[in-house]
């Protein structure tokens, strides 16, 4: 009898990216966190090379393959890296790590004998395929910490940049890596942190930072990235990742955010976080315990979150659409709506530097580690205490058939602004449910769901930002006869909510 092949070494770790990318302040700031002020720390220069076929074979697969350079050009020290079964949707991360010295700057096959490599490159095509892709250069300075419960972390404060061809980006975060004892002790460690410096969950790696600076796809909008599911799939592990992938959408905007003013990114920050609402809602029935609360700080970058959108929207699609109708081709009214735009385009940039002050709260990193603290803690839960046996497939058709005659209602009585918005939220909510649960529904109701919640969310969504001129209006400085036009246009976009034809069928959403 064979004996078993020993498991595979594992990497258990916490990113967090550090949105105040000041490399002096930041380490002022860790020299207050008491649990780092008082052990010596080490420092080290390490230089990357990352490797991949031309059509990024390995990243297809999750893995990623490396070369580090520890120390200078005059005494290096050379680690091949192979590593498997990274996560996107995580901050907290969990794969196959094997490491092990080579005599040069260059790859070598034989040191890949004791990693599943073979299992990916049975003929050796694959490495010879390979090519270097990007490099990462940084200075690391490490923490080991060791806790009285046994537990030991190794806190990395890497600070440098990643290059590809003539294009770089700054590396600035903290890795938490777990040496030993339980996950919970990163997010212990992280939490002490978090009350002196600012730090936002990440689930982007260095490795899938580089692919994107090299494709000229680093900090543009992220979209929903929904999970795949089955029927067969435990209800806290169906839960834990859709929940996942709508939290990874929020976090990952924020990121870019931080470095793009493209208005999309605010926007797609703001579905991630009303997906990741909606899914509590939709399975809190499930759920062992609620999710934490969001902190008077996380709900301060919410609030001006939805300001900035709704500034962005006003200035590059509302407004735009009404030039012509206050102009009339006179060229008094041409400069006066110019002015005004650039007011607005004024205010605009100075709502966007308050949303990038606020990631830069200790207190709101805080709030988003708490959730991730308890998201990730869902899977435990269900090995202590199997929740209840479900059939997803005719509990999703039951709660979205449920969603959809709340949303008929609504709509069918629905004569105030008020009650329009609350026909638009559950639209949102139609649309984000059937979404969520689209792999164990009937692919013709999640089709009528999505589509028609799509058209009811499109129609009153338009009308409602029609409506928002007004708030614009009080808000700025504008000439008086230009504030009156907006007046106008808003107050009758007002009177198309309270009186918006009811555009929709009784049942045109999951009731069929």
């Amino acid at each position: 009898m064979k004996p078993s092949p020993p498991p595979a070494p594992q990497e258990l770790e916490l990113k967090l990216s550090l949105p105040l990318a000041d490399a002096e302040r930041l380490r002022q700031q860790l020299a207050r966190v008491a649990l780092l002020s008082r052990r010596t720390a080490a420092q080290l220069s390490l230089h990357n090379i990352y490797y991949d076929t031309p059509d990024q074979q390995l990243r297809q697969q999750r893995a990623v393959l490396r070369l580090r350079r520890v120390g200078d050009d005059l005494s290096p020290r050379w680690l091949q890296t192979f590593k498997t079964g990274a996560s996107d949707t995580s901050a907290l991360s969990q794969r196959g790590e094997w490491e092990s010295p080579v005599d040069g700057a260059a790859l070598s096959r034989p040191a890949l004998q004791a990693t599943p490599w073979s299992q990916i490159d049975t003929d050796g095509s694959l490495f010879a395929a390979l090519a270097p892709c990007f490099v990462t250069a940084f200075e690391r300075t490490l923490w080991l910490v060791r806790r009285r419960d046994g537990s030991v972390v190794e806190v990395a404060l890497d600070l440098g940049q990643i290059e590809a061809d003539d294009k770089t980006t700054p590396i600035c975060e903290l890795e938490l890596e777990l040496k030993a004892g339980q996950p919970a002790a990163l997010f212990a460690i992280a939490q002490q942190i978090a009350r002196t410096v600012a730090v936002l969950p990440a689930t982007m790696s260095k490795a899938q930072r580089g692919f994107l600076l090299a494709q000229g796809g680093l900090n543009q909008a992220h979209r929903a990235q929904l999970p795949r599911l089955t029927q067969r799939m435990p209800v806290l592990q169906m839960v834990q990742q859709v929940l996942r992938s709508a939290l990874a959408q929020f976090t990952q905007n924020l990121e870019s955010l931080r470095h793009s003013d493209d208005p999309e990114v605010v926007h797609q920050a703001r579905v991630g976080w009303r997906r990741f609402k909606s899914a509590l809602r939709l399975f809190r029935k499930f759920l062992p315990l609620a999710a934490p609360k969001p902190s008077a700080a996380l709900q301060a970058l919410l609030d001006a979150l939805g300001e900035l959108r709704n500034m962005d929207v006003a200035r590059t699609e509302t407004l735009p659409a009404l030039a012509d109708a206050f102009t009339l081709g006179q060229t008094q009214r041409t400069q006066a709506w110019q002015a005004m735009m650039t007011v607005v385009t004024q205010a605009t940039d100075l709502q966007r530097a308050t949303v990038r002050r606020t990631l830069q709260t200790p207190a709101t990193g805080a709030s988003l580690l708490a959730i991730v603290q308890w998201l990730e803690g869902l899977s435990d839960d269900e090995q202590a205490a199997p929740g209840p046996k479900v059939l997803l497939r005719p509990w999703a058709k039951q709660r979205m058939h449920r969603l959809s005659q709340q949303l008929d209602a609504a709509r069918q009585v629905a004569d105030t602004a008020e009650q329009w918005h609350r026909v638009r939220i559950l639209a949102k909510r139609l649309r984000y449910g059937s979404e969520h649960l689209q792999d164990v529904l009937p692919r013709r109701r999640v089709k009528q769901g999505v589509q028609s919640a799509t058209d009811m969310q499109d129609d009153l969504g338009a009308a409602r930002d029609v409506a928002q001129l007004s708030a614009l209006v009080a808000k700025l400085d504008l000439p008086p006869y230009v504030a009156e036009f907006l007046r106008g246009v808003a107050l009758g976009a007002g009177g198309w909510v309270k009186s918006s034809p009811k555009k929709m069928a009784p049942g045109s959403g999951l009731n069929t």
